[in-house]
Protein backbone atom coordinates (compact mmCIF):
# COMPACT_ATOMS: atom_id res chain seq x y z
CA UNK A 1 0.00 0.00 0.00
CA UNK A 2 0.99 3.55 -0.78
CA UNK A 3 2.22 5.54 2.07
CA UNK A 4 0.05 8.81 1.63
CA UNK A 5 1.72 11.09 4.04
CA UNK A 6 5.04 10.89 1.88
CA UNK A 7 4.01 10.25 -1.78
CA UNK A 8 1.09 11.45 -3.53
CA UNK A 9 -2.27 9.25 -5.48
CA UNK A 10 -4.30 10.34 -7.38
CA UNK A 11 -7.94 9.40 -8.68
CA UNK A 12 -10.98 10.56 -9.61
CA UNK A 13 -13.41 9.94 -7.18
CA UNK A 14 -15.90 7.80 -9.36
CA UNK A 15 -16.34 10.42 -12.24
CA UNK A 16 -14.76 9.19 -15.36
CA UNK A 17 -15.28 11.96 -16.64
CA UNK A 18 -12.54 13.51 -14.14
CA UNK A 19 -14.62 16.21 -12.85
CA UNK A 20 -13.95 15.66 -9.82
CA UNK A 21 -10.49 15.08 -8.83
CA UNK A 22 -8.70 14.06 -5.72
CA UNK A 23 -4.89 14.14 -4.82
CA UNK A 24 -3.78 12.94 -1.44
CA UNK A 25 -0.61 14.06 -0.59
CA UNK A 26 1.48 14.73 2.93
CA UNK A 27 -2.00 14.26 4.96
CA UNK A 28 -3.38 16.56 2.74
CA UNK A 29 -6.31 15.75 0.14
CA UNK A 30 -7.11 18.04 -2.19
CA UNK A 31 -10.50 18.61 -3.98
CA UNK A 32 -10.48 19.74 -7.30
CA UNK A 33 -13.36 20.69 -9.29
CA UNK A 34 -12.28 20.33 -12.87
CA UNK A 35 -15.49 20.41 -15.24
CA UNK A 36 -14.20 24.37 -16.75
CA UNK A 37 -16.22 24.35 -19.49
CA UNK A 38 -19.54 24.31 -17.33
CA UNK A 39 -18.06 26.58 -14.93
CA UNK A 40 -18.01 23.74 -12.69
CA UNK A 41 -21.29 23.44 -12.27
CA UNK A 42 -22.08 20.17 -9.76
CA UNK A 43 -23.96 17.09 -11.16
CA UNK A 44 -25.35 14.18 -9.43
CA UNK A 45 -22.20 12.15 -10.07
CA UNK A 46 -20.28 15.16 -8.77
CA UNK A 47 -22.06 14.83 -5.62
CA UNK A 48 -21.55 11.42 -5.17
CA UNK A 49 -18.01 11.49 -5.76
CA UNK A 50 -17.75 14.29 -3.17
CA UNK A 51 -19.49 12.64 -0.72
CA UNK A 52 -17.12 9.42 -1.29
CA UNK A 53 -13.80 11.63 -1.44
CA UNK A 54 -14.92 12.97 2.22
CA UNK A 55 -16.25 9.62 3.42
CA UNK A 56 -12.70 8.18 2.59
CA UNK A 57 -10.79 11.10 3.56
CA UNK A 58 -12.61 10.82 7.31
CA UNK A 59 -11.86 7.16 7.33
CA UNK A 60 -7.97 7.56 6.38
CA UNK A 61 -5.69 7.72 9.78
CA UNK A 62 -2.93 9.10 6.90
CA UNK A 63 -5.12 12.00 6.09
CA UNK A 64 -5.20 15.16 8.23
CA UNK A 65 -6.73 17.65 6.18
CA UNK A 66 -9.06 17.97 3.25
CA UNK A 67 -8.42 21.12 0.76
CA UNK A 68 -11.46 22.35 -1.75
CA UNK A 69 -10.35 24.41 -4.88
CA UNK A 70 -11.84 24.81 -8.17
CA UNK A 71 -9.94 27.45 -11.25
CA UNK A 72 -8.21 30.72 -10.55
CA UNK A 73 -11.29 32.52 -12.76
CA UNK A 74 -14.31 30.55 -10.97
CA UNK A 75 -14.93 28.10 -8.33
CA UNK A 76 -18.61 26.88 -8.82
CA UNK A 77 -21.87 28.05 -10.38
CA UNK A 78 -23.66 25.45 -7.94
CA UNK A 79 -25.99 22.84 -8.95
CA UNK A 80 -25.99 21.74 -12.86
CA UNK A 81 -29.16 22.93 -14.21
CA UNK A 82 -29.99 20.00 -16.43
CA UNK A 83 -28.68 17.60 -14.83
CA UNK A 84 -30.50 18.19 -11.88
CA UNK A 85 -33.60 19.17 -13.69
CA UNK A 86 -33.32 15.44 -14.34
CA UNK A 87 -32.73 14.03 -11.66
CA UNK A 88 -34.04 15.82 -8.26
CA UNK A 89 -33.08 14.81 -5.25
CA UNK A 90 -35.79 12.97 -3.90
CA UNK A 91 -34.74 10.99 -0.49
CA UNK A 92 -31.99 11.97 2.27
CA UNK A 93 -29.68 9.27 0.56
CA UNK A 94 -29.35 11.35 -2.64
CA UNK A 95 -25.73 12.19 -3.50
CA UNK A 96 -26.45 16.06 -2.33
CA UNK A 97 -27.29 15.15 1.17
CA UNK A 98 -24.70 12.53 1.86
CA UNK A 99 -22.26 15.25 0.59
CA UNK A 100 -24.08 18.05 2.81
CA UNK A 101 -23.84 15.73 5.88
CA UNK A 102 -20.41 14.49 4.87
CA UNK A 103 -18.69 17.70 4.76
CA UNK A 104 -21.10 19.39 7.93
CA UNK A 105 -19.93 16.34 10.25
CA UNK A 106 -16.41 15.53 8.67
CA UNK A 107 -14.14 15.21 12.20
CA UNK A 108 -10.67 16.95 10.72
CA UNK A 109 -10.17 20.24 9.07
CA UNK A 110 -11.42 21.56 5.92
CA UNK A 111 -10.04 24.51 4.09
CA UNK A 112 -11.61 25.98 1.20
CA UNK A 113 -9.82 28.43 -1.82
CA UNK A 114 -12.52 30.14 -3.71
CA UNK A 115 -12.15 32.41 -6.50
CA UNK A 116 -14.37 33.75 -8.91
CA UNK A 117 -17.87 32.95 -8.62
CA UNK A 118 -19.39 30.69 -5.75
CA UNK A 119 -22.96 30.71 -6.85
CA UNK A 120 -26.03 28.26 -4.45
CA UNK A 121 -24.13 25.37 -2.84
CA UNK A 122 -20.88 27.00 -4.02
CA UNK A 123 -21.17 29.21 -1.30
CA UNK A 124 -22.92 27.24 1.03
CA UNK A 125 -20.71 24.40 1.35
CA UNK A 126 -18.25 27.21 2.67
CA UNK A 127 -20.40 28.18 5.92
CA UNK A 128 -18.96 23.87 6.74
CA UNK A 129 -15.31 24.55 6.28
CA UNK A 130 -12.60 25.61 9.12
CA UNK A 131 -10.48 28.10 6.84
CA UNK A 132 -11.86 29.86 3.25
CA UNK A 133 -8.93 31.91 1.56
CA UNK A 134 -10.26 34.06 -1.27
CA UNK A 135 -9.69 35.52 -4.46
CA UNK A 136 -9.97 39.24 -4.79
CA UNK A 137 -12.05 38.35 -8.00
CA UNK A 138 -14.31 35.98 -5.77
CA UNK A 139 -18.25 36.64 -5.86
CA UNK A 140 -20.46 34.76 -3.41
CA UNK A 141 -23.86 34.15 -3.92
CA UNK A 142 -26.93 32.33 -2.97
CA UNK A 143 -29.83 32.83 -5.26
CA UNK A 144 -32.64 30.38 -3.79
CA UNK A 145 -35.28 32.59 -3.76
CA UNK A 146 -35.03 33.89 -7.13
CA UNK A 147 -35.79 30.22 -8.43
CA UNK A 148 -38.33 30.06 -6.28
CA UNK A 149 -36.33 27.70 -3.33
CA UNK A 150 -35.20 27.93 -0.28
CA UNK A 151 -32.02 27.65 1.22
CA UNK A 152 -30.08 24.75 1.84
CA UNK A 153 -26.92 23.24 3.51
CA UNK A 154 -28.25 24.49 6.73
CA UNK A 155 -27.35 28.04 5.65
CA UNK A 156 -30.95 29.41 7.23
CA UNK A 157 -29.07 28.88 10.09
CA UNK A 158 -25.59 29.43 9.88
CA UNK A 159 -26.06 32.87 7.40
CA UNK A 160 -27.99 34.30 10.17
CA UNK A 161 -25.33 33.35 12.85
CA UNK A 162 -22.24 34.45 11.16
CA UNK A 163 -23.91 37.61 9.25
CA UNK A 164 -26.31 39.06 11.49
CA UNK A 165 -30.83 38.92 10.84
CA UNK A 166 -30.74 41.65 8.55
CA UNK A 167 -26.91 41.09 6.35
CA UNK A 168 -28.05 37.26 6.07
CA UNK A 169 -31.61 38.56 5.00
CA UNK A 170 -30.05 40.57 2.56
CA UNK A 171 -27.87 38.11 1.02
CA UNK A 172 -30.96 35.26 1.17
CA UNK A 173 -34.30 37.33 0.17
CA UNK A 174 -32.28 39.28 -2.29
CA UNK A 175 -30.39 36.62 -3.59
CA UNK A 176 -27.70 39.26 -5.05
CA UNK A 177 -23.79 38.58 -5.28
CA UNK A 178 -21.53 40.02 -2.45
CA UNK A 179 -17.50 40.51 -2.58
CA UNK A 180 -14.49 38.64 -1.02
CA UNK A 181 -14.34 42.22 1.10
CA UNK A 182 -18.01 41.58 2.08
CA UNK A 183 -17.34 38.10 3.02
CA UNK A 184 -14.43 39.05 4.72
CA UNK A 185 -15.66 41.85 6.76
CA UNK A 186 -19.15 39.00 7.63
CA UNK A 187 -16.50 36.51 8.73
CA UNK A 188 -17.10 34.16 5.57
CA UNK A 189 -13.78 33.97 4.87
CA UNK A 190 -10.33 34.44 7.10
CA UNK A 191 -8.13 36.53 4.17
CA UNK A 192 -8.60 37.97 0.59
CA UNK A 193 -5.49 37.22 -1.81
CA UNK A 194 -4.59 37.60 -5.28
CA UNK A 195 -6.19 35.13 -6.88
CA UNK A 196 -3.49 33.01 -8.49
CA UNK A 197 -1.70 32.89 -4.84
CA UNK A 198 -5.44 31.48 -3.47
CA UNK A 199 -4.58 27.86 -3.90
CA UNK A 200 -0.61 28.45 -2.65
CA UNK A 201 -2.05 29.91 0.30
CA UNK A 202 -4.66 27.65 1.37
CA UNK A 203 -2.18 24.97 0.55
CA UNK A 204 0.19 26.67 3.19
CA UNK A 205 -1.99 26.82 5.75
CA UNK A 206 -3.01 23.18 5.56
CA UNK A 207 0.33 22.06 5.60
CA UNK A 208 0.72 23.92 9.16
CA UNK A 209 -2.41 21.97 10.21
CA UNK A 210 -1.54 18.66 9.04
CA UNK A 211 1.94 18.93 11.30
CA UNK A 212 -0.16 19.63 14.19
CA UNK A 213 -1.79 16.52 16.38
CA UNK A 214 -4.36 14.93 14.65
CA UNK A 215 -6.12 14.47 17.99
CA UNK A 216 -5.92 17.60 19.22
CA UNK A 217 -7.69 18.87 15.97
CA UNK A 218 -10.09 16.76 15.68
CA UNK A 219 -11.25 17.23 19.73
CA UNK A 220 -10.86 21.01 19.11
CA UNK A 221 -12.93 20.98 16.13
CA UNK A 222 -15.75 19.18 17.55
CA UNK A 223 -15.64 21.02 21.05
CA UNK A 224 -16.28 24.57 18.58
CA UNK A 225 -18.90 22.62 16.80
CA UNK A 226 -20.48 20.36 19.49
CA UNK A 227 -23.43 22.11 19.90
CA UNK A 228 -24.75 23.56 17.10
CA UNK A 229 -24.12 20.27 15.33
CA UNK A 230 -27.58 18.03 15.54
CA UNK A 231 -29.17 21.33 14.86
CA UNK A 232 -27.08 21.60 11.92
CA UNK A 233 -28.12 18.28 10.46
CA UNK A 234 -32.08 19.00 11.17
CA UNK A 235 -32.09 22.29 9.43
CA UNK A 236 -30.32 20.41 6.61
CA UNK A 237 -32.91 17.67 6.09
CA UNK A 238 -35.53 20.58 7.00
CA UNK A 239 -34.77 22.37 4.38
CA UNK A 240 -34.37 19.30 1.99
CA UNK A 241 -37.80 18.28 2.69
CA UNK A 242 -39.01 22.18 1.73
CA UNK A 243 -37.03 22.24 -1.34
CA UNK A 244 -38.18 19.12 -2.91
CA UNK A 245 -42.04 20.72 -2.11
CA UNK A 246 -41.12 23.60 -3.69
CA UNK A 247 -39.29 22.38 -6.70
CA UNK A 248 -42.18 21.16 -7.60
CA UNK A 249 -44.71 24.55 -7.24
CA UNK A 250 -45.14 27.29 -9.97
CA UNK A 251 -42.51 29.27 -8.78
CA UNK A 252 -39.76 27.28 -9.22
CA UNK A 253 -41.23 25.73 -12.75
CA UNK A 254 -41.12 29.03 -14.16
CA UNK A 255 -37.66 30.00 -12.78
CA UNK A 256 -36.10 27.03 -14.28
CA UNK A 257 -37.94 27.37 -17.60
CA UNK A 258 -37.00 31.14 -17.98
CA UNK A 259 -32.97 30.11 -17.20
CA UNK A 260 -33.39 27.07 -19.80
CA UNK A 261 -35.24 29.46 -22.70
CA UNK A 262 -32.79 32.28 -21.28
CA UNK A 263 -35.70 34.81 -20.30
CA UNK A 264 -36.36 36.78 -17.36
CA UNK A 265 -38.68 34.92 -15.36
CA UNK A 266 -42.28 36.26 -14.62
CA UNK A 267 -43.75 35.55 -11.22
CA UNK A 268 -46.90 37.47 -11.13
CA UNK A 269 -48.75 34.45 -10.71
CA UNK A 270 -46.77 32.85 -8.01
Amino acid sequence: MTDTTTAGTDRTAGTASQDILVHTESGITTITFNRLDKKNSITRAMYAALADAFDAAAQDAKVRVVVLQGDVAIFSAGNDIGDFLQQTPSTQDSPVFRFLRGIATFPKPVVAAVCGPAVGIGTTMLFHCDLVYAGDNAAFSMPFVNLGLCPEAGSSLLVPRMFGYHRAAEALLLGEPFMAEAALEVGLVNRVVPPTECNMVAQTQARKLAAKPLSSLIETKRLMKHAQQPEVLERIAQEGESFGRMLVQPAAKEAFSAFMEKRRPDFSAS
